[in-house]
């Protein structure tokens, strides 16, 4: 099970936001949001509002437990710039780039991901590959050894 939630057109820049998202992403929703209320960034807030607008969507939509929620995915990706100008010397405009930022949130439900796996069984690229290592004859080494000294 996926649910999703986006904020678009959030008036800040897409680096900020990624400084945060990047601390949460994997962990469970209720350790996420308690870690993002802490955080002494800006960007924190719209993150956590997409977070609680997921959350919302799961439990509302599909009916799922907040327990047992986590961040799949989540994406800051650049938006529209707005373009200012501001006054410089002589006469000249220079451009000022106002970013915006659309923020994604995946979250996915860890009784269903761990039923799945139990459901399909192990897959053939889980399983360790066995490698042979050639050994070296001890008489090649012999013969090497023996042109060396002469």
């Amino acid at each position: 099970m996926e649910v999703n939630a986006k904020a678009r057109y959030i008036r800040m820049s897409v680096r900020k936001i990624r400084l945060v998202i990047d601390v949460v992403r994997g962990m469970p929703v209720e350790r996420a949001l308690a870690q993002l209320r802490f955080m002494k960034k800006a960007a924190a807030q719209p993150v956590i509002k997409v977070l609680a607008s997921a959350v919302a969507n799961a439990e509302n939509n599909l009916g799922a437990d907040r327990a047992n929620l986590f961040i799949k995915a989540i994406t800051a990706d650049g938006g529209p710039i707005l373009y200012r100008f501001a006054p410089r010397a002589f006469g000249r405009a220079a451009p000022i780039r106002k970013r915006t930022a659309h923020i994604t949130v995946i979250l996915g439900d860890r009784t269903s991901a761990a039923s799945s796996v139990k459901a399909g069984g192990a897959k053939k690229e889980d399983k360790p590959m066995k490698v042979k290592v050639a050994a070296k004859k001890p008489a090649a080494r012999a013969k090497k050894t023996e042109k060396a000294t002469a």
